[in-house]
C-alpha cells in the first residue's frame, strides 16, 4: 500500500428538510386545522479514527463527500427524517487543519475519536408549529437552512515513541528490521527510504513503536532531497535514535549536518532527548571505531553507542537506553505527587 500523509478534501454537510403546509380534511370534522410536519435535519460530517489504517491512501481516489439531506415534512403531522451523516475514516495521529493549512481544527490521538466537521442544517417548521390562539391556520412554514461546505486538509503524524534520524545509508533501516518484524527495503547499494516505516520493538518483556523516517541530506529545510516533509512525523516521538555512519569520512561533521536540519524545522525537535549511536562497526577496524568515536563524541556532545545490526553488537544496550527514556515520559502522572483528597 502506498504511504499517503496529506490529503485536501471537500466536505458538504446535508441541507435541512423544507417543513410543510397541510391542513386536516377529514369527513365529519369542520374544522381540522394545520398539519404540516417539520423537516429533518441534514446529516453532518464526521471524522473519526479508527484501528487498522496507517495512511490517508483512500482520499487520494475520492475527495468528496457529502452527507445526506434531511427530509422534507409532510401531512398528518409526519416529519421528515433525518439525513445519514458521512463519515471518514482516519488513522489515529491526524491532524485536521483548514484549506490555509495553517489553523488546526482537530488533532486526533486516540482510538474512537470523533469530531464532528461540518454540522448538518436544522429542517424547516411546518405550519403546525405556527400555529396560535389568534392564528389557527397558518398558512407559511419554513425552508430547511443550508448545510455546511468547506474544504479541509487531512495530515498524518505517525504515533511513535522513538524515531529514527540520520543521513541516507546511515543504517537506519536494517536497524529497524533486526529489532522488530518490520522490512522495510534494504540492499547492498546506496539508496534511502523513500516512505516512514513503523515496527514494534520488544525489550526486557516490555514494547515501544520505532519509526524509520527518509534519510534527510544538507538542505533539507530548503526543499533538497525529499526535503523535510517526513520530519512531522518525529514531532510525536518521545525520543530520537540518531544513527551516524562510522564508514564516513567524518562522522562528527555528518551529525551535525543532520542537527542543522533538525534545527531549521522547528517545532520543538531539536529539543527532544537524543541517543546517539555510531552504526556499521562490523566494516571497520578497531582504530577506525576509536576515531570515529572521538569525532563524534566532540560532536554530540555525550558518549555515543557503538552498533552492528548484523551482528546484533550494542543493539541491546541501544535499545534499553530508548526505553528507558520511554518510560520516564509515558508516565508523569505517576512522578508527579498526588494532592491529598479534600471534601
Amino acid at each position: 500500500m502506498k504511504f499517503l500523509d496529506e490529503a485536501k478534501i471537500y466536505i458538504q454537510s446535508g441541507a435541512g428538510g423544507n417543513g410543510c403546509v397541510s391542513f386536516r380534511r377529514e369527513k365529519f370534522i369542520e374544522f381540522g386545522g394545520p398539519n404540516g410536519g417539520d423537516g429533518g435535519k441534514g446529516g453532518d460530517v464526521i471524522v473519526e479514527t479508527v484501528n487498522g489504517l496507517n495512511t490517508l491512501i483512500d482520499y487520494r481516489y475520492q475527495q468528496h463527500f457529502k452527507a445526506e439531506r434531511g427530509g422534507n415534512g409532510m401531512g398528518k403531522d409526519r416529519h421528515g427524517a433525518n439525513g445519514r451523516d458521512a463519515t471518514l475514516k482516519v488513522p489515529v495521529g491526524t491532524q485536521i487543519y483548514e484549506e490555509d493549512g495553517e489553523t488546526l481544527l482537530a488533532d486526533l490521538t486516540h482510538i474512537g475519536q470523533r469530531v464532528r466537521i461540518a454540522k448538518g442544517g436544522n429542517g424547516g417548521f411546518g405550519n403546525a408549529y405556527f400555529k396560535t390562539s389568534t392564528n389557527r391556520a397558518p398558512r407559511h412554514a419554513n425552508s430547511g437552512q443550508p448545510g455546511e461546505e468547506l474544504t479541509i486538509r487531512l495530515r498524518l503524524k505517525l504515533i511513535a515513541d522513538a524515531g529514527l534520524v540520520g543521513l541516507p545509508n546511515a543504517g537506519k533501516s536494517t536497524f529497524l528490521a533486526t529489532v522488530s518484524a518490520a522490512k522495510p527495503k534494504i540492499a547492498d547499494y546506496p539508496f534511502t527510504t523513500l516512505h516512514p516505516q513503523l515496527g514494534v520493538v520488544r525489550i526486557d518483556a516490555r514494547e515501544f513503536v520505532l519509526a524509520d523516517l527518509p534519510g534527510l541530506i544538507e538542505g533539507a529545510h530548503e526543499g533538497t532531497g525529499l526535503g523535510d516533509r517526513f520530519l512531522g512525523h518525529t514531532e510525536r516521538c518521545r525520543v530520537l535514535l540518531h544513527l551516524v555512519d562510522g564508514t564516513s569520512e567524518h562522522a562528527g561533521r555528518d551529525y551535525k549536518t543532520v542537527r542543522t536540519e533538525l534545527e531549521a524545522y522547528g517545532h520543538g525537535l531539536a529539543e527532544k532527548p537524543e541517543i546517539v549511536a555510531l552504526t556499521k562497526a562490523d566494516a571497520m577496524t578497531p582504530e577506525q571505531v576509536k576515531s570515529q568515536k572521538a569525532k563524534l563524541k566532540r560532536a554530540c556532545g555525550q558518549t555515543p553507542f557503538v552498533l552492528s545490526s548484523p551482528s546484533g553488537q550494542g543493539v541491546q544496550e541501544v535499545l534499553r537506553a530508548l526505553m528507558q527514556v520511554i518510560e520516564v515520559a509515558r508516565a508523569p502522572a505517576e512522578r508527579e505527587p498526588q494532592a491529598a483528597w479534600q471534601p
